[in-house]
Formats: structure tokens, sequence, C-alpha cells
């Protein structure tokens, strides 16, 4: 009998701010809004789960288990928006943890945010593997008619039983692609983010995902090589030893020459720790490269406009109760 898995635990987050800066050349956005804190998805390549151990848990089983819910964060977001200093700009939500994790069914503070966004004309990007985000596909589209949004949805695998090992808890690679599609046809940009790419394991599926995502309506894609960053190192490690015992040598051979045959697994150094070094990094550039001209789908930068950023005001109540 396989072990039960611990319940998840809602924890409230007192932050006073909801919107980050980072400074990262290898990151498109400068401004991001994670509403929440650890994720329930159980990706076992995430690079997010040391940020866990900042608030005095594991990245392993507390990552997925103890989820911080930042209850205020719509209305942080619209004080931070009215604040005389805020410059409209394009923010990310997910820069983190995935802002439509099951959690944010019970919660819907992704939902709220993206209200509040619309409502100041401010644009914003999500990244998600969760098909929930189709739930908010009528506010996607309004944003979508001034360039207020667009939406990248993560694809690891079309081969369901390695997403299911790899992703226990997210929806399946064929619950992604009728995403893209889902969008698509309701008029909001979406493209695919073909991550991690895992030398050994997945990689060779690379112009396979290109021309699937293509035909379910992506605008455009990216992709971004494996990072192990501390603690994550030692799990997915651990996951090799159980999972693919066979494969693990050379899957760590693999690793260690695209960080350019250093013997380390993983790299910190912007300009290279997304995408690697060396022989399988040109590799993987070229198959991606000839897999979009193929499939007819171009890598392009997004399109987002800020000229339409307002302060509305804050909400009038409706007295009358006349809705």
């Amino acid at each position: 009998m396989e072990p039960r898995r611990a319940d998840t635990v809602f924890i409230p987050d007192i932050s006073q701010s909801i919107i980050s800066e980072n400074n990262s050349p290898d990151i498109p956005f400068r401004k991001s809004i994670n509403p929440y804190r650890g994720c329930e998805h159980g990706c076992i390549y995430c690079y997010a789960r040391p940020t866990h151990e900042y608030l005095g848990f594991s990245s392993g089983l507390d990552f997925e288990t103890k989820i911080m819910v930042k209850e205020r964060a719509p209305e942080l977001l619209e004080a931070a928006l009215e604040h005389p200093r805020w410059e409209p700009s394009w923010v990310n939500m997910s820069g983190v943890t995935d802002c439509y994790q099951p959690a944010e069914r019970r919660f819907g503070l992704t939902r709220r945010c993206l209200e509040v966004l619309a409502r100041f004309r401010n644009p914003v990007t999500i990244v998600t593997k969760n098909a929930l985000v189709t739930r908010d596909v009528n506010l996607l589209a309004e944003m979508a008619r001034w360039q207020g949004v667009a939406v990248m949805v993560s694809l690891t695998t079309l081969d369901a039983d390695l997403a299911r090992r790899m992703e226990p808890r997210t929806v399946s690679p064929r619950l992604r692609l009728d995403t893209v599609s889902r969008l698509a046809e309701a008029g909001v940009p979406v493209g695919v983010n073909f991550a991690p790419i895992i030398p050994g394991l997945n990689d060779t599926e690379m112009a396979e995902m290109v021309q699937a995502a293509t035909q379910a309506g992506a605008n455009f894609a990216h992709y971004q090589v494996l990072r192990l960053p501390y603690a994550v190192k030692e799990l997915f490690l651990g996951w090799l030893d159980r999972e693919f015992p066979g494969k693990k040598a050379r899957i760590i051979q693999r690793l260690q020459d695209l960080r350019g045959g250093s013997g380390r697994l993983s790299d910190s150094r912007f300009g290279t720790r997304m995408t690697g070094e060396g022989i399988w990094t040109e590799t993987f550039a070229g198959l991606f490269d000839l897999a979009c001209r193929k499939a007819g789908l171009m890598p392009r930068p997004l399109e987002l406009n800020t000229a339409d950023f307002r302060r509305p005001g804050p909400i009038q109540p409706d007295l009358a109760g006349l809705g």
C-alpha cells in the first residue's frame, strides 16, 4: 500500500506588499505577483522549492502541502497601482509558484488580482500548467482586446505517464493543449513554455511538442533547461532512483555536459542558468529553432500595451442596490 499523502494546510501570509522585482537578464519581466507560496502541483524539478526554506519549511513535502496564502493580495495590488510612484509596466503572475494551482479554486486570489489589473488597464502575463486558467477566459479575452494579457502554458512532455511521475498533481498534457486551444479560440494570445528540458528524459520530444502546440493554436513558444538549485538537486536525484534508476547515470552525465562539463548539475550564473552551455545547449537551440520554423511557430517578443493605464479610483458601492 502506498503511504497516504499528507493533507494540505493553508496558512495566512501577512506580507505587506504583493509586487516583487528582479533584475535578472534571463527573465523578460521585471515585476511579478505570486498570490501563493508553495505549490500543490508537486513537480519534482521545481526550482522554487528552496524558497520555502526561508519560511522555516522544507523544500520537499512542506513545499507541496504547506501553502502560504496572501489573502490581501488584491487589496495590496490595488494600493500599489494607485500609488503615484507606480509607472505602468508589464507584470507577470507565477514568477515563482503557479497562480492557478488547486488552492486558487478555494481562494480565488488570482481572479481578483486580474480584475484589479483589468480595471487599471495594467498589462499582465500569466504562466501556468493548470487548466483552471480557462475559468477566467472571459476576463482574459476582454483584456486581450486592449493588448493587456498573454498566457503561457507550461508543457514538459506529451507522455501522460511521464507527466504523472514528474508532476503528480497537475493536469494531463492533453488537457494543457486543450487549454491552449480554448484560450486561442477566445482571442487570448497564448504560448507554450517547454520546461524543463531534461537531457536523456524528455529532450527527444521537443519537435513533437512544438508541433502539438502549434496545432492547438499557440502563438509563440520558449523553452528552458532543467535547473537544480540547492535542495532541488537531492530531491531530483532521489526521484531518479525511484522512477528511472536505469536512466539516472545517463541523465546525470548529460546534465553535467549541459553545464560545460564542469561536473556540476546546476549553474546560477546569469546568461547560462536557463540555457546551459556547450554542445547540448547548441543542440537544443538548433532543434527548437528548426521545429519552430517547420511548424510556423516563430518565437517573438510579447507586445503588451501600457499606454492605456489609468487610475479609476475605488469602486463605488451600489447604495441603491440596483446592481
